[in-house]
């Protein structure tokens, strides 16, 4: 690791442990109940003790996740390049493609698990309606993306529609694109658990936090709910270092690298 990523990761890290230290701190020294908020020493011993629990659970969720993750965004890839030339199909599509993100997960959640059953499938059903919207728009958006001079330089060299397609829009569209992955990767794991509130087979992160909170067992929740948050951290950096080894030639990746080289 150079010099400057570690310089780079130090100010967060830092930041994380005076936040750690604060909270442990503040709540044993104002006796906040643990009902209200545990401390982060109690949080990290339930987890340490809980390993078989968390990991049943996170097997459970994680698999409607990267399901309903790649089918949604696959599927929006898919349709944006299919309407593309159809402005027709794009003035019909993208007023749905609205109206369905503006849908309350929570109303989605109960009709998916009626329909798919209560294990992973519709969870991942869930999370596919979840990110495919914002895949096809982020995607339709990408493909406008380049300018009247790019497309008559094509024109000039008579490429075909396929040849502008892959030489042109879609290099263009790749950070729209990682921009719609990055968000999916919330998305996706947002609804998986959400769903797993209305119905799963006694295992998965949002059948444990709904449950354990019924209980008043807060230890759990928070346990589960850290779970899910480097879950969601892991997927979504995943994506941003792929986005860099993809879109490598962006102006503002080659000036980031050029600061870490220093």
């Amino acid at each position: 690791m150079t010099s400057g990523r570690l310089a780079n990761l130090l100010p967060p890290i830092a930041f994380g442990l005076a936040v750690l230290a604060i909270w442990e701190a503040g709540v044993r020294l104002f006796h906040v109940p643990a009902i209200i908020l545990p401390p982060p020493s109690a949080i990290a011993m339930r987890l340490a003790t809980s390993v078989p629990t968390l990991a049943a659970d996170f097997n459970q969720t994680i698999r409607g996740v990267l399901a309903g993750y790649a089918i949604g965004s696959l599927a929006g890839f898919v349709i944006a390049v299919l309407i593309d030339r159809s402005q027709f199909l794009q003035r019909g599509l993208m007023p749905i493609g609205n109206l369905v993100s503006a849908l309350p997960i929570v109303g989605i959640a109960p009709i998916m698990v009626m329909w798919f059953g209560f294990d992973w499938q519709s969870k991942a059903a869930v999370a596919a309606v979840m990110t495919f919207f914002p895949m096809l728009v982020n995607t339709v958006a990408g493909l406008e993306a380049p300018g009247a001079i790019e497309r008559d330089l094509m024109r000039s060299y008579t490429a075909s529609g396929p040849q502008t397609l892959e030489k042109l829009r879609l290099p263009a569209a790749l950070p729209f694109i990682f921009n719609a992955l990055k968000l999916n990767t919330t998305l996706a794991l947002i609804g998986a658990i959400v769903a797993e509130f209305f119905g799963t087979p006694i295992v998965g992160m949002g059948f444990r936090i709904s449950t354990e909170a019924s209980r008043l067992d807060l230890d759990v929740v928070w346990a589960e709910t850290l779970l899910a948050a480097i879950t969601g951290s892991a997927l979504f950096f995943g994506i941003a270092w792929l986005e860099r080894r993809v879109t490598f030639w962006r102006p503002a990746f080659q000036s980031t690298t050029e600061k870490e080289m220093r």
